[in-house]
């Protein structure tokens, strides 16, 4: 069959298609009133936040250049259908590190267990502090003031903090970078060794890495990974995430091999 030929049957298969469901949808209308939907959120849910950043080759990235880049093959005009090509660096806007990101035979992003995908959320609030220090960093007593307040940190868990450095995606302050070193908080080397002793899967990050701006040696990096957890950079909107409560659902890529990759992800509050 030719190319046109092709193009055109989508064409009419498209308009009968919106046919139907628009002739479906004005006999249903009726129905629609008195029909009881099923429940949207799992038990003991309300809400959704989005924890995910728009992408967009603006996006601020470790290394300074641009990570994402959209080319359109074809348009909606022209073609009857609009279809892009995405060329996207794995580690760009809100995405996963998996295990091989920082190890030589680590589990690959498409490994990672789909039952760590939906976690126990943890947020731990070191924003006040970061206000005032953009190189502080996530310690143990933060993580122990966390479960004073809260219990235990939950097998399976994402422990997140929230720095409050979202908010500055789309300004310099963002990677902080000062000509020499970037500056923004992370996870300290003590807390990070502390949260391997528990049964915590993930932990996130509102900046650009796991550890702080100004790390030289990436410790937190060649802890955490390595030993079988993966990460989480550059998420949005902790700030409207309770401490505990929230279920996260990570929508981690799935392609072979891959040391991570960009990720939707949002909180059931």
């Amino acid at each position: 069959m030719c190319d046109v030929c092709v193009i055109n049957a989508v064409k009419d298969k498209m308009l009968s298609r919106r046919q139907f469901f628009k002739g479906s949808a004005a006999a249903g209308a009726g129905l629609a009133l008195t029909a009881t939907a099923p429940p949207a959120l799992a038990a003991g849910h309300g809400n959704v936040a989005d924890l995910t950043h728009t992408l967009s080759p603006d996006f601020p990235t470790y290394f300074g250049e641009p990570g994402f880049a959209m080319e359109p093959l074809s348009a909606f005009a022209t073609d009857g259908f609009n279809n892009n090509r995405l060329l996207t660096v794995e580690h760009t806007g809100t995405h996963i590190d998996a295990p091989l990101h920082f190890s030589a035979d680590g589990a690959a992003v498409d490994e990672i267990p789909v039952d760590n995908l939906i976690a126990p959320l943890c947020v731990v609030d070191i924003a006040a502090r970061a206000a005032d220090d953009p190189d502080t960093r996530v310690t143990p007593d933060d993580l122990n003031a966390w479960i004073a307040a809260n219990g235990d940190i939950p097998d399976n868990a994402c422990v997140a903090m929230y720095s409050g450095w979202a908010a500055k995606v789309g300004t310099d302050a963002f990677r902080g970078f000062d000509g020499d070193a970037q500056h923004y908080p992370g996870f300290h080397i003590e807390a990070t060794q502390m949260l391997l002793e528990t049964g915590a899967s993930s932990m996130a990050v509102d900046t650009l890495s796991l550890d702080h701006g100004i790390s030289a040696d990436f410790a937190t990096h060649y802890a955490w990974l390595p030993a079988g957890r993966f990460g989480i950079e550059n998420v949005a909107n902790l700030d409207q995430v309770p401490a505990v409560g929230a279920t996260i659902v990570i929508g981690a890529p799935k392609h072979a091999g891959g040391s991570g990759g960009t990720a939707r992800i949002f909180a059931m509050i």
